[in-house]
């Protein structure tokens, strides 16, 4: 059955505890399975010299640490999973993620999934001091000594962007490993998650580019030796761009393409906190009606 989800609203939620913990009070009160929030460590600043590439958000757009605020959210919700979508993996240390991600796990009873990407900023990989033009090929390295820490008391490995001299982390995460799924979509990143990943969280698309890029998907999966009835779909639908009306249509056109989770995501349209779980709670009595 399809997994029901709300996008987190890092850039509008603010910093009062209060608010944000009404926010997934509300989340969880509402029989959401799942609460997914995006990932930004720095933002840069656009007018600073010097070329650099634009994106949707800069160094005023708010985010909160994702392991640090499911860490507190696993303590005020009850059986409400959580979802990064995505950490952008590249640009950070991996066994430090290997660990943090194994406490949340145990934290919120083992309803983590960790989402990953490679992003798209030179500064912020700048800034936390890795290469930007090395991130793909790191990112498929670290998968493998993620799933390694997850699953094994020590751990001796070489690689060519890791030494791990048997070594372990402890305590081991409840999920031996924590399901891995992958943002983006090229058709390097498509080939790469159907060799390493456990589901896909594509960037919001209409349902017939979706259903392009899933045959695309499949078949390297297939290639793979997998079974795709096997690999998760977490798709978004953006409140600026699927209006409230045609909500129930587009739940079960995307079912229809075999869809596994589905997230509301309400960022960006100005809301106040209160608005946000006001339109989150709209969503979920469209889903209970179609979907049950």
């Amino acid at each position: 059955m399809m997994k029901c989800g709300v996008v987190f609203p890092q850039t509008e939620i603010g910093t009062d505890v209060a608010a944000i913990r009404s926010y997934a009070e509300a989340v969880d009160a509402l029989g959401y399975d799942y609460l997914l929030t995006f990932d930004h460590v720095v933002g840069a600043n656009p007018e600073r010299p010097g070329p650099w590439q634009a994106g949707p958000y800069n160094y005023e757009s708010m985010f909160h640490e994702p392991f640090v605020l499911f860490g507190y959210l696993s303590s005020v919700t009850s059986g409400l999973g959580f979802a990064t979508g995505i950490l952008i993996l590249p640009q950070r240390q991996t066994v430090l993620v290997a660990k943090q991600a194994a406490e949340v796990d145990l934290l919120c009873g083992g309803r983590l999934r960790l989402g990953i990407g490679v992003g798209w900023n030179p500064a912020e990989y700048e800034a936390l001091g890795q290469d930007f033009h090395r991130r793909g090929h790191r990112q498929a390295e670290q998968v493998e000594v993620l799933r390694q820490l997850w699953t094994r008391r020590l751990v001796d490995y070489t690689g060519e962007y890791h030494q791990l001299p048997d070594v372990g982390i402890y305590p081991l995460p409840r999920q031996r490993p924590i399901p891995i799924w992958f943002g983006g979509g090229s058709d390097a990143v498509l080939r790469r998650m159907a060799r390493l990943g456990d589901g896909w969280m594509p960037n919001t698309a209409s349902p017939e580019e979706l259903a392009e890029r899933m045959t695309q998907l499949r078949g390297y999966l297939r290639d793979a030796g997998r079974d795709p009835r096997d690999f998760g779909l977490d798709v978004r639908i953006d409140v600026g761009r699927v209006g409230e009306e045609a909500w129930g249509q587009r739940i079960e056109r995307l079912q229809a393409l075999g869809v596994t989770h589905i997230c509301i995501n309400t960022m960006n349209r100005g809301y106040s906190p209160e608005a946000h779980i006001d339109a989150i709670g709209r969503f979920k009595a469209v889903w209970d009606t179609r979907v049950g």
